[in-house]
């Protein structure tokens, strides 16, 4: 997995995203799948990212005692600016519509394409499942008139919750 800093052109907005790699990221935006979560702007590019850095392994960041956290500072809450308070909140009511949507739906991992075909042809009851697909695949069903839709965010597979 691969997360990138988005922007759209339209107001600016910058978001994050994650990809199962470089190419599912140009191949979203190639076919128009990407849109700003704020405005539903499709024209979205990749933002500038801040590079990680790590350390040099032989060296060692000692804390002062007087700057150990204490469990008091542990929990206590963290000021946000306005921009990015307003994109906590929608980032959280996103991942709370996707997991009311799941809660009626089955897990059926990457016989996703399969099942989704056997329902739209009527070999087998309608009903709403969730799985993995490959973006060809995914092109593939909505060519053939099946609705799908990407999840926002990723989906931890029942076996994989223990």
């Amino acid at each position: 997995m691969i997360v990138f800093d988005l922007k759209c052109e339209g107001q600016g907005h910058v978001f994050e995203a994650w990809f199962g790699s470089s190419a599912d990221f140009a191949d979203q935006k190639e076919r128009g799948l990407l849109a700003c979560p704020l405005c539903g702007d499709t024209r979205v590019g990749k933002a500038l990212m801040a590079p990680a850095v790590a350390a040099k392994g032989n060296q060692r960041r000692e804390i002062a005692p007087q700057q150990q956290p204490t469990a008091e500072a542990e929990t206590a809450p963290v000021a946000a600016g306005p921009d990015e308070a307003k994109m906590r909140a929608l980032v959280e009511a996103l991942a709370d519509a996707q997991k009311k949507v799941l809660e009626g739906s089955t897990w059926v991992g990457r016989g996703f394409a399969e099942q989704a075909r056997a329902m739209h042809y009527g070999e087998q009851d309608k009903g709403s499942i969730h799985g993995e697909v490959a973006p060809a695949e995914a092109k593939a069903l909505a060519e053939e008139g099946i609705n799908v839709a990407q999840l926002p965010f990723p989906v931890i597979p029942p076996e994989a919750k223990n």
